[in-house]
């Protein structure tokens, strides 16, 4: 059973990577719980990690998975609307079995095409091999079409998405603001940049500080889908 605080932080770390797909820091946690020091997020944290709420993923900054949720909030709504992007990260081979694990039947995967490497100066539909194909669990797709692109490049790796990486690509023209999308700009330059309207424009951010965030106007930016799932092999 969870300490009040242990649920609160549980419910506001599962909004945020709902809605941005990226864990809140520590002093966001601390102010949102209206602590006075991050030493109580620290033990609020270790709390839920022993008891299978959440786990830190490895080697990474701020990067916290939640595993499971409490009764009362697996039957709540999520909050947004889900248009952000919350990893679901399947480590393992492109086979889809996962380390130690069977593969999952052939009911309960299905085949995506699978683009090739995401890289400037070339338009998506370009990349395509008709040959290839990646495996991923149904569970990881909604409805609509979707793809895969193996990432090219560090630009992203802030939001846990790495160089080499397969990345599952909803198709669609949309995006809320905030969601990592692949954008194609000026119908030649194809990119996996989290997308942000400012006023009248348009801002492609990467997740990484060593790079910029490139600014177009709306005419120059076409969005070719939203990233709903990351497969990583090792």
């Amino acid at each position: 059973m969870l300490t009040r605080k242990q649920h609160e932080l549980l419910l506001f770390i599962h909004h945020r990577l709902s809605e941005q797909g990226v864990s809140p820091s520590f002093d966001e946690m601390k102010d949102a719980l209206k602590l006075k020091s991050k030493s109580g997020i620290h033990r609020l944290i270790t709390g839920l990690e022993e008891r299978g709420f959440i786990r830190r993923l490895p080697h990474r900054a701020r990067a916290l998975e939640v595993m499971r949720l409490p009764e009362d909030l697996e039957r709540a709504p999520a909050a947004g609307n889900g248009n952000g992007f919350a990893p679901k990260v399947i480590q393992g081979d492109f086979g889809g079995a996962l380390a130690g694990a069977s593969p999952p039947p052939e009911s309960e995967a299905m085949q995506l095409p699978l683009y090739g490497r995401i890289a400037a100066g070339t338009p998506i539909e370009a990349l395509r091999d008709h040959d290839s194909f990646v495996d991923v669990p149904i569970s990881m797709v909604g409805q609509g079409e979707h793809y895969a692109l193996e990432v090219d490049g560090d630009s992203m790796i802030d939001a846990g998405i790495f160089e080499g990486d397969t990345v599952i690509i909803e198709r669609s023209d949309t995006a809320d603001n905030g969601a990592i999308v692949v954008a194609l700009i000026d119908r030649e330059e194809a990119t996996l940049k989290r997308i942000r309207r400012k006023g009248g424009a348009v801002a492609l951010e990467p997740a990484n500080k060593t790079y910029e965030t490139r600014i177009f106007p709306p005419e120059r930016v076409k969005i070719q889908g939203r990233l709903v799932g990351l497969i990583r092999k090792y």
